[in-house]
């Protein structure tokens, strides 16, 4: 006579407490791949913008999308991390001088990156979140233009 197998509940885990829970939640911030860089990619590659690298380590700041024979590095930023003058996101409400201090020193390091680019010779374009969610035909202009070899005087600097 066979006996069956008894099946037991899985014990639940314990709830996270409130930093687990930050802890997690910052883990699942990527700094590559994103969903906006995804975006921007897809609409270079279907325009026939092809022959750029990601994430190229031999430039300051390792820009979101270069193309090294054009000299055009395109920096996608994070509308939170960067601090958008568009979109002026909340500053988180715990840790305040922890928060802002990075804040400042992410832009003074953004700064630095642009003007380490334009000192070399390079056109650096600064793409934010919320402009590509909103007007992404409007970025791709840009980055046509600036492809096509349009000096950069013509362009106000967004950052």
């Amino acid at each position: 006579m066979a006996t069956k197998k008894r099946k037991y509940a899985p014990i639940a885990p314990p709830p996270l407490t409130a930093q687990e829970k930050v802890s997690r939640y910052m883990r699942g911030n990527k700094s590559k791949d994103t969903q906006p860089e995804l975006l921007l990619r897809r609409l270079l590659w279907h325009h026939g913008l092809r022959g750029y690298r990601i994430h190229w380590k031999k430039l300051p700041g390792k820009p979101d999308v270069c193309y090294p024979g054009r000299k055009l590095a395109i920096f996608l930023h994070g509308c939170f991390w960067h601090r958008c003058p568009h979109c002026v996101p909340a500053l988180p409400k715990s840790n305040v001088p922890f928060w802002t201090d990075k804040f400042t020193r992410n832009q003074a390091r953004d700064q630095l990156n642009r003007a380490r680019l334009r000192a070399a010779g390079w056109q650096v374009l600064v793409i934010w979140g919320c402009q590509l969610q909103q007007d992404p035909e409007g970025c791709l202009f840009a980055i046509k233009a600036l492809h096509a070899g349009v000096p950069e005087s013509y362009w106000l600097e967004a950052a």
